[in-house]
């Protein structure tokens, strides 16, 4: 068996960001249960981490590995298995699947939780995620007009918060980057940027207002989302406030009406496998 090798460009010619989010959707819709997943294995390294992300959930069982906290920041590559023989079959551009399944992941959960009739995009952060999320949530929802993409510390925050109609945080931030108190009673925020549990994004008064607090799963939220996990600690939200992706996407989950809406991410390995598995199975 060759082994093959898909870079960014061929990555990016095989699998639309829409064709991300419907794999993901029609996983999801087939019964795949993200709490069977088992959670990343990280070792420290004197620059950083390494990441490793083994899943099956695919048509190709797959191992990521990744390293963060280097030059650039993330770095890695996905390796893909024949199902029948499991022997190597092809090397993934690991940056490249992360960007994309990561913005699908957030974008599919934006097609259910956005409101509608959303028209305005706030995207803080500026490396290559903000950018995947820009194309993915728009692709999803063809009815934003006016995008908006903003460093930390930009003056026009808080304007710009309450006028959004769904927020993305695609940071390194370790602390909330605005006020949730700002952010209007329709909105939907994505908070994806930390995978570590004293790490957040979004602060307690935004958790506090969410009628609806999305997560992957429950076992990978409690374990490495900072953003639940310190919402928790301090009461402002409780374990039962969490609903999984799948419930929502299956329907099981009423969303809560006049309230703000937060999903929060941390990257699954269910989630390369689908979408590599959809890279794979595509003509090239």
């Amino acid at each position: 068996m060759t082994l093959r090798y898909l870079d960014a460009a061929e990555i990016q010619r095989r699998l639309s960001p829409v064709g991300a989010v419907d794999a993901l959707e029609s996983a999801l819709w087939a019964g795949l249960d993200p709490e069977g997943e088992a959670l990343r294995v990280g070792v420290d390294v004197d620059q950083g981490q390494l990441l490793v992300m083994p899943s099956a959930a695919g048509s190709h069982p797959v191992v990521k590995v990744l390293t963060v906290g280097g030059e650039p920041r993330i770095q890695g590559v996905c390796i893909a298995f024949d199902p029948r023989t499991l022997q190597p079959a092809a090397v993934l551009d690991g940056i490249a699947v992360t960007n994309l399944r990561t913005s699908a992941v957030s974008a599919l959960a934006v097609r259910y939780l956005a409101a509608p009739g959303a028209s305005r995009l706030l995207v803080f952060g500026k490396g290559p995620q903000s950018l995947a999320h820009v194309e993915a949530v728009c692709a999803v929802l063809p009815e934003i007009e006016q995008v908006d993409v903003l460093g930390r510390d930009d003056p026009r925050r808080d304007e710009l918060v309450g006028q959004a109609d769904v927020i993305c945080c695609c940071t390194t931030a370790r602390s909330p980057l605005f006020d949730g108190g700002l952010v209007s009673d329709h909105a939907t925020v994505v908070a994806m940027g930390a995978h570590e549990p004293d790490a957040r994004e979004v602060d307690d008064a935004l958790m506090a207002r969410a009628g609806t607090v999305v997560v992957e799963s429950t076992s990978s939220a409690l374990s490495e989302a900072g953003d639940v996990v310190l919402a928790l600690e301090s009461h402002a939200i409780q374990d039962t406030d969490l609903i999984t992706l799948a419930a929502l996407v299956s329907g099981e989950q009423k969303l809560a009406p006049a309230h703000p809406r937060v999903f929060k991410s941390t990257g699954m390995a269910w989630e390369d496998a689908v979408t590599v598995g959809a890279i794979l199975n595509a003509s090239g």
